[in-house]
């Protein structure tokens, strides 16, 4: 076990050698910034004198965010893996110092508005002339192009246009909060930096790559509006319990924790959940024999399961479901996951030693590779905290450093 575990650890990253630099602001984005870390990129992530203002996001709705330092958790999730540096951009010393930086990059990534990346001089167009097999990569709200491409937006707006907010079955919109789409949008354009770093390995050309949360959200939809778009229809199925199947549904235990269960094709599955679940009368019952059967008389078929499963606690179904291989879950709290076995075995989720924390679990990186590794190395930045060292690393002398230290161009 020692060996397996000295030999992981040893593994190289996939991206070891890619250098990103980032500049800005929140999670859809910067998030991008963190996985490609996760991977083993380096991520220099420029700051101005303010600061990412996710740095200072406290509290959503009634949710404290605020770590002991008085820093944001949101914006630790946003920034693992990153050196933190401060350059005013618009100083012509610090427009120096980035251009050089831009010079020895592979990839630029940032999600300011349009409008700004011009007036800034941070769009593609001017960063391809300093570095032409440069990754331009953007994130916006609603896509590059068309009335709205520069249009400022939050996760909540994505998630409103694409229609997300209708499709959770009930009658009111239902907003998914704590930034989902923000990571999936995150998800997305790692995906397309990686596909654009793979073009040029064989190609030998850069490119500017977009992606939004509008875009994202309806791409996570695409089964959904596929079945929309081809039959017409609505794509919503309502929340009402009893209008569905025990073997599609979810049910309360006896210690008041919640189960689900999803079995395809039921006719497969019907008989063994009767047996588990000591109901087998009902395998030859005619108001519940067929499929058929079943639906039309699915609001008393789920009364009579409702009382079925307040006979157990949750986990004792579980283990019932487990050795009969029957597709059930326990329906966990986010704050159940950072125990659970499976989790924990998989290193979905892992330990982490955090300087003022402590040991904290945070979430591992989802795929398994078998010649490399990647995974969470370091939590994020402080404002402009790795400065002097970039810029030494990148040819700059301690006396040059002190001289745009002194002219406000860096910090």
């Amino acid at each position: 076990m020692i060996e397996e575990e000295k030999q992981e650890n040893e593994l190289p990253r996939p991206l070891e050698g890619i250098r990103v630099v980032e500049y800005g602001l929140f999670h859809a984005g910067p998030g991008a910034g963190a996985i490609l870390g996760d991977l083993g990129a380096e991520v220099i992530k420029i700051e101005p004198k303010e600061g990412d203002p996710e740095r200072y996001w406290t509290r959503l709705g009634q949710l404290d965010l605020a770590l002991p330092n008085g820093e944001s958790a949101m914006f630790q999730a946003s920034n693992r893996n990153k050196k933190g540096i401060g350059v005013d951009i618009q100083n012509p010393m610090g427009r120096d110092v980035f251009n050089g930086l831009i010079q020895t990059a592979d990839v630029f990534l940032t999600n300011i508005r349009k409008s700004t990346k011009v007036k800034l001089k941070i769009d593609y167009e001017s960063l391809s002339s300093v570095n032409p097999t440069l990754i331009h990569a953007n994130v916006s709200g609603y896509g590059p192009k068309g009335p709205m491409s520069d249009l400022g937006a939050f996760d909540p707006l994505g998630l409103a246009r694409s229609g997300m907010m209708f499709v959770s079955g009930t009658d009111e919109p239902v907003l998914m909060h704590i930034g989902i789409l923000d990571q999936a949008t995150s998800i997305a354009l790692s995906h397309a930096i990686i596909t654009a770093l793979f073009v040029r390995e064989r190609r030998g050309v850069g490119q500017e790559v977009h992606v939004s949360l509008f875009g994202t959200a309806q791409w996570l939809m695409h089964p959904t509006l596929m079945i929309g778009n081809i039959l017409s229809v609505e794509p919503v199925i309502h929340v009402d319990r009893k209008n569905h199947s025990p073997l599609r549904n979810f049910f309360r235990c006896r210690d008041g924790e919640w189960i689900i269960g999803a079995h395809h094709p039921e006719e497969k599955y019907w008989a063994p959940f009767c047996e588990a679940t000591g109901q087998s009368l009902l395998i030859s019952d005619p108001r519940y024999a067929t499929l058929e059967a079943r639906a039309a008389n699915s609001a008393a078929l789920m009364e009579r399961f409702d009382h079925v499963f307040l006979s157990k606690t949750r986990d004792e179904w579980m283990e019932i479901f487990l050795v009969r291989g029957l597709m059930f879950c326990s329906i966990q709290h986010a704050s159940e996951v950072k125990n659970d076995p499976q989790a924990r075995a998989n290193d979905y989720v892992v330990d982490f030693e955090h300087p003022s924390l402590g040991k904290i679990q945070i979430p591992g990186y989802p795929v398994h590779f078998s010649a490399c590794k990647a995974e969470t190395r370091t939590l994020a930045p402080g404002l402009g905290e790795h400065t002097k060292i970039v810029l030494s690393e990148n040819g700059y002398t301690e006396s040059e450093i002190k001289r745009f230290i002194s002219a406000g161009a860096v910090f």
